[in-house]
């Protein structure tokens, strides 16, 4: 293991059901420290068909972490630190709407940030800046994400919905009744615990970012359905976990021979209120990265 940071433009997180990657060949692991303190676990290097990629698993080997106690923006920095410019994000989800089955697929295109004791930014001590958050998700990752999906093979086909409103909870805790109906009141699609701040900070970090969330339940708005349970997502996660590894797979070779430009590359460029040369030597040195 080496805290050397390795080099690969592409970065995997990993949620629920997703704590490796078993396409990666070559794996590395590496122990890195960030200004932020350490991430969620090592990070593992390796190549998907010779294109270097990162995987970071969210929750720590073995589901250690609640979605409270993630250190996103020690993950973030530590995928910046690898060179990362495109990051892929994989997550459970409850359904709230009818048309979102279990084990159906997600790919949002907004946020609605409801979580309470997380830290959201990389800025403050001595910088300002104010990243627009009127596109969350790089609209290219997503389209390459989304031909990953229906490029699956037929027997493994799964019903994938573009577009819609991810609102994120603080959790650990699943939903009452009444919050259920009031995130469907919002016209929001589905629910989770981790989406933010991890597209703020990637945003922030000038990483385009896309997140593949995996339906498991309807929460527990539903009237037919039974309420959500731990053992109920875990299940519908599992059953969506192999196609999950395959569109990964797919997405980084699209990406491997593309390489598009995004707008979220140049985020901090009308985002930074106050200068470099303004800010003290050591708010610079903890900064400078996210700029490159």
């Amino acid at each position: 293991m080496t805290s050397t940071p390795p080099k690969a433009a592409i970065g995997i997180i990993g949620g629920s059901g997703l704590y490796q990657m078993d396409a990666l060949k070559n794996i590395e692991e590496y122990s890195l420290e960030t200004p932020y303190g350490t991430p969620s676990e090592v990070l593992v290097s390796g190549t998907i068909d010779d294109i270097a990629v990162v995987f970071l698993a969210r929750h720590g080997r073995g589901h250690r972490l609640i979605p409270s106690e993630v250190p996103y923006r020690a993950n973030i920095y530590a995928l910046k630190m690898c060179g990362v410019k495109y990051l892929l994000s994989i997550s459970a989800v409850g359904s709230l709407q009818e048309e979102l089955a279990p084990r159906d697929m997600v790919i949002p295109d907004q946020f609605i940030d409801l979580t309470k004791s997380r830290q959201s930014t990389f800025f403050g001590q001595g910088a300002v800046a104010h990243v627009s958050m009127a596109e969350p998700v790089c609209p290219t990752l997503a389209e390459v994400l989304a031909e990953a999906v229906a490029a699956l093979p037929a027997e493994q086909a799964v019903t994938c919905h573009r577009g819609g409103s991810y609102v994120c909870i603080e959790g650990p805790q699943f939903s009452s009744l009444a919050e259920s109906h009031w995130y469907r009141s919002m016209g929001a699609s589905v629910i989770g615990m981790t989406n933010m701040p991890e597209a703020k900070l990637a945003l922030e970090a000038q990483i385009a970012y896309a997140s593949l969330a995996m339906v498991t339940d309807y929460d527990c708005w539903h009237p037919k359905e039974d309420n959500v349970s731990a053992d109920m997502a875990l299940a519908n996660l599992f059953e969506n976990a192999g196609k999950a590894q395959k569109i990964v797979a797919e997405v980084v070779q699209r990406l491997g021979s593309q390489m598009p430009v995004s707008a979220a590359h140049q985020a901090l460029t009308k985002a930074l209120v106050t200068p470099f040369e303004q800010m003290s030597e050591a708010t610079r040195a903890r900064l400078q990265l996210l700029a490159t």
